[in-house]
């Protein structure tokens, strides 16, 4: 995996309580239990980690969920992935069939 907060500006884009209030607030009412759903199964492992679960601008304790490294780590490549192939599947523009050249 590459670079974590390497290079990102996502760290300040939290609030200012996130790691006073916010955070430690999701661990515990998810019991530091990871809610990542696999084959229909929660994981249940012990989540260290906070994750939005829609908007990541969205820091209402209801969007966010405790995670353990491993399914974190899974679910940011799986987006990173996305975006870039959301990217890549953009049909180029096509030239006039009446333009020569």
């Amino acid at each position: 995996m590459s670079g974590g907060w390497a290079g990102s500006n996502r760290r300040a884009e939290l609030p200012a309580d996130w790691y006073t209030t916010v955070r430690p607030f999701v661990l515990a009412r998810d019991e530091y239990r990871c809610r990542n759903r696999i084959d229909g199964q929660v994981c249940g492992r012990r989540a260290n980690q906070v994750d939005h679960i829609g908007d990541r601008h969205d820091h209402r304790p209801e969007m966010l969920q405790a995670l353990c490294a491993d399914c974190h780590a899974k679910k940011s490549s799986r987006q990173g992935n996305d975006a870039r192939w959301a990217v890549r599947r953009q049909r180029p523009a096509e030239r006039h069939p009446g333009l020569i050249g």
